[in-house]
């Protein structure tokens, strides 16, 4: 089937995403994004899927799992992952309303990743729509926790994808149009300094502080970036009262690699700093490195195919950021991310799509469930 001839309406999928965009689903605001996963569960099973809601876990949200009916139900097929928290918290609305401007869309989470997910959907609807059957049965995956390194799901989404032929990931496509089919490495640490508490008015000199000792160790840490793995530090804890010298601070650590080996070097590095009664540092959760092989080459080809017949440019290539890819990827499940919609800004209050792209990269998607076979 030729699915450049399907007929994807921007401005409708535009419309129908807008709902998603607008339930604001911040990772660790269970509640919330319960809310969208109610809102994905409904037009899932509009579209006639079996949907089964799966409960959280450490205090996340639940899983959204579709299977839509195939006479090869009980073979192999294709697992579409993604995710449907955002790194945006409750309340961003107001800074980044929903809002057009000419061929560009904002808002919170509409890039990373719900304009993806909802172009998936979509593709599934129009190949419906037109009587056409895919090769393989198609399973549906949406998580609550990509955007904190996948904690609670990651068993999940490995157990699904080790029952795939293949698994498609819309996260945000390669700037100048393509795919993503690799990911560096990652691993999360958490870290804490102890400090000694005293009065910091009366008896300054009797403290130790640990804000001060963790801002040192921050500028250690990020100092340690090379050309082969990168440490930077996001998020910082510290203190209550001005007038107390602080006992205690954390912060969490990123680190990354383009190479398995280099992320493993740098993760011995950051835990040979830990000092006993000073300074803690506890490792979290890792991505491993997702290199591509043939099965992933394959899908390669045939989304090249299709971008030339849709008339997009393209080109692949392996990307930092990490996703849930990189899981699927290293288990040897032929893996292709990237394949959402077109955008920039993500994780930032600039972010934005390319409203065009989601009819044009929809076309390419469900040319990947008919295309795998």
């Amino acid at each position: 089937m030729n699915t450049v001839e399907l007929p994807f309406d921007a401005d409708e999928m535009l419309a129908g995403l807008r709902r998603w965009v607008e339930c604001e689903s911040p990772t660790f605001d269970k509640a919330a994004v319960n809310q969208v996963m109610d809102l994905a569960s409904r037009d899932l099973a509009m579209m006639g899927a079996t949907v089964d809601r799966i409960p959280g876990r450490m205090g996340l949200g639940d899983v959204v799992r579709a299977r839509f009916a195939h006479p090869k139900a009980d073979q192999p097929g294709i697992l579409i992952a993604g995710h449907l928290d955002t790194v945006h918290p409750v309340g961003t609305l107001e800074k980044l309303p929903f809002r057009r401007e000419g061929d560009l869309c904002y808002g919170p989470g509409i890039c990373d990743m719900k304009g993806g997910n909802y172009l998936a959907l979509e593709a599934i609807r129009q190949l419906a729509r037109a009587g056409a059957e895919t090769p393989l049965p198609i399973t549906v995956l949406f998580t609550p926790d990509e955007e904190i390194g996948t904690p609670s799901q990651r068993d999940l989404i490995e157990a699904e994808a080790s029952r795939a032929r293949a698994v498609l990931v819309p996260e945000p496509g390669r700037p100048g149009g393509g795919v993503t089919s690799g990911r560096y490495a990652i691993a999360r640490f958490n870290i804490r300094t102890i400090g000694t508490p005293s009065h910091s008015g009366a008896k300054l000199s009797e403290g130790r502080s640990a804000i001060a000792e963790m801002a040192r160790r921050v500028l250690d840490i990020e100092a340690m970036t090379g050309p082969d793995c990168t440490f930077s530090c996001g998020v910082f804890h510290a203190g209550q009262w001005v007038n107390c010298v602080s006992s205690e601070a954390e912060a969490e650590v990123l680190t990354m690699a383009k190479r398995q080996e280099d992320l493993d070097a740098g993760v011995q590095r950051m835990l040979a700093m830990a000092e006993p009664g000073v300074f803690e540092v506890t490792r979290g959760v890792t991505r491993p490195v997702w290199e591509p092989d043939a099965g992933c080459l394959e899908l390669v080809t045939l989304a090249e195919r299709l971008h030339s017949e849709v008339g997009l440019p393209f080109r692949h290539e392996s990307s930092g950021g990490g996703s849930d890819g990189n899981f699927t990827g290293a288990m040897g499940i032929p893996t292709l991310d990237g394949l959402g919609v077109d955008g920039d800004k993500f994780h930032t209050l600039e972010e934005h799509i390319v409203v065009d792209s989601l009819a044009s990269r929809g076309k390419v998607f469900a040319g990947m469930l008919v295309g795998i076979k």
